[in-house]
């Protein structure tokens, strides 16, 4: 089967929801009935903390344990957040206190003009998937790249860095790059630990690249402008993307047929097949570089070129499904756009109705007050932070594991003098980061699942330490760049300065 063929036939799920519903374990995690009892004692004893006679900081870590607990056992995030929040407003100030505040906040919280960017670009993702744009990204990667070393990985890894960029999800976009990009690779006679490693890191770069989902819902916890950090995220995101392809580039060296070889079992590519893939999909780095171009400019606003976008892309839609159900794919795109926006904004209340509830703790204005006692200066704090998003993403997707996090740092954020905009790029990517990282990382199990269909897997046997090996090969340069972007914090806020500045 060919790439072509491939993107025609494996149906991918919708790429735009970012799984704000629910929180995420690896296989068998909950399987276990001493892990289970030992998490439900947790929450027992957690909930009865909370009324007890204690300083309000602690019934404040209560809520946290509680919130986590209820996490790991896959409730919907939104309630895992509102549920603490709610007790611990009950046990701090009463049923009065409760009633006032969820009167008013679940439409005070969504009811903001900055946030309806969030439909937009998530209809836009899903209209460019539903048009099958998305997917030829992935054909053109193959098509161009296809001269050089390891030519078939790096075209698979860039164009996954596409789909994340316009769908939202890395999830989404490895679940569906793992169908096709990893059967190609293997018939090609790539080693099976470098072709699951350009998919299962793919999605990566492309969740700081704009239109990105979560940095516009970051933008809305940490209350920054919605243009600056998108440009806050596209340095470290193409910086991401550059030195994965090296790696790949040189990993092939060993672990990949040699480009003859490549060539000669994918097929000859003319020029003709080339631009012909171009012309497939044109729009959606078009659309991408004008709504950079606009908010970089100042011709328009993040939530004009959310419009902008949505409106272009549903034209689009239009004319590529010209004759195949071009209504039914833009219902389709729509309803998944409403469900994945309830459940983005579901979380939001979530999120602020824990924040007043750690206002009323002083749990946020304590945990800087400690990390000031201990005399933590900026560096070692991010350090600290890189560890614990890894320890999240055992069992939480990036989205849920940033909107967790964020209303308990913003007072220590403050405190040490950290750039929101910086830390939004360095969330997104520490959240992707955390998810891929062996052994706990969530979307390794997930690549390990499907690489078990005979039709990805190509009759070799795929175990879980070749997919933990994958990760591993790519982890490295990963945290590198994390690291720089810890210690030069100018490629990440230097665009968005020089838009200001302009």
């Amino acid at each position: 089967m060919s790439a072509d063929t491939a993107v025609d036939t494996v149906a991918a799920p919708p790429p735009a929801d970012p799984s704000p519903g629910k929180g995420t374990t690896a296989p068998g995690a909950t399987g276990s009935w001493t892990i289970f009892i030992g998490t439900m004692v947790l929450i027992v004893a957690s909930t009865v903390a909370m009324f007890l006679p204690l300083v309000p900081e602690a019934i404040g870590i209560a809520a946290i344990v509680l919130m986590l607990c209820l996490t790991f056992l896959r409730l919907p995030v939104a309630l895992a957040m509102i549920v603490p929040a709610l007790l611990g407003m009950y046990a701090l100030r009463g049923e009065l206190l409760v009633e006032s505040t969820f009167k008013s906040l679940p439409y005070g919280q969504v009811a903001e003009w900055t946030l309806s960017v969030v439909p937009m670009f998530i209809l836009m993702g899903l209209l460019l998937w539903r048009a099958g744009l998305t997917e030829s990204l992935y054909v053109a990667g193959r098509k161009w790249l296809g001269w050089m070393p390891g030519g078939l990985a790096v075209g698979t890894n860039l164009a996954g860095a596409g789909l994340a960029s316009v769908s939202g999800s890395s999830v989404g976009t490895a679940y569906a790059l793992a169908r096709i990009g990893i059967p190609e690779m293997l018939k090609a006679g790539y080693d099976k630990r470098l072709a699951i490693g350009a998919v299962i890191v793919a999605g990566l770069p492309g969740q700081l690249i704009p239109p990105s989902i979560m940095l516009v819902i970051y933008a809305g916890i940490a209350e920054v402008p919605i243009g600056p950090q998108l440009l806050a995220g596209i340095g470290p995101g193409v910086l991401v993307a550059i030195l994965f392809t090296v790696m790949i580039v040189i990993f092939a060296k060993r672990w990949a047929p040699s480009v003859a070889e490549e060539a000669a079992a994918q097929g000859p590519v003319t020029w003709g097949d080339r631009f012909g893939s171009l012309a497939k999909i044109w729009p959606v780095p078009l659309l991408i570089a004008v709504i950079v171009w606009g908010m970089f400019s100042g011709t328009f606003t993040a939530t004009e070129a959310g419009a902008v976008a949505a409106v272009v892309s549903l034209g689009i839609t239009f004319i590529w499904k010209w004759g195949k159900g071009p209504f039914r794919a833009i219902a389709d795109a729509s309803v998944a756009t409403i469900s994945s926006v309830g459940g983005i904004f579901f979380m939001l209340v979530g999120v602020e109705a824990l924040s007043r509830m750690f206002t009323l703790t002083g749990i946020s204005t304590g945990f800087a007050e400690l990390v000031e006692s201990m005399d933590l200066n900026r560096v070692t704090f991010l350090l600290m932070m890189m560890v614990v998003y890894i320890l999240l993403g055992t069992f939480m997707e990036p989205l849920p594991m940033m909107v967790l996090t964020i209303p308990i740092l913003m007072p220590t954020l403050h405190a040490l003098d950290v750039s929101l905009l910086w830390y939004g790029a360095f969330a997104v990517l520490m959240g992707e980061l955390a998810v891929v990282t062996p052994p706990v990382g969530i979307l390794a199990f997930i690549i390990h699942q499907i690489t078990k269909e005979p039709e990805v897997n190509q009759g070799q046997e795929i175990r879980l330490n070749d997919v933990f090996n994958a990760c591993w090969w790519f982890m490295p340069m990963a945290v590198v760049v994390t690291v720089v972007l810890i210690f030069f914090p100018e490629i990440s806020t230097w665009l968005p300065d020089m838009a200001s500045s302009g």
